[in-house]
């Protein structure tokens, strides 16, 4: 299945629709192409970004909010302004302490946020 690019010169936050990934957490894709993908992740307070891996590279920007991440059982307290990079395969969760905004970059693009 080829998957069609959504890469904007400008993008408007208010224009992309929150998608509800789990209790207490929504997703909007910001923008992507075949090698790359941002996408804005919101938590409630005790929102839960399950452990999981995946075959990506992933660098986190925390926008707002405290949360505390688990990276290869290894897990720390970030708050806003602070961000943390993911190996491709490793294994990694979120917790959410204070509610926030977390900013995922992936390579390559994550389809399976496209083709649900």
């Amino acid at each position: 299945m080829e998957i069609k690019e959504v890469v904007k010169k400008f993008i408007s936050d208010n224009e992309i629709e929150w998608q509800q990934v789990d209790k207490g957490v929504q997703r909007k894709i910001m923008a992507f192409n075949q090698n790359l993908m941002m996408v804005k992740v919101r938590f409630e307070k005790g929102g839960v970004g399950a452990l999981h891996k995946h075959h990506h590279s992933q660098i986190t920007h925390i926008a707002s909010g405290i949360f505390e991440i688990e990276i290869e059982n290894e897990k720390q307290i970030l708050k806003s302004g602070d961000a943390y990079y993911i190996p491709p395969n490793a294994l990694h969760g979120a917790i959410c302490i204070e509610e926030g905004v977390l900013i995922d970059v992936f390579n390559p693009m994550r389809d399976d946020f496209i083709t649900k």
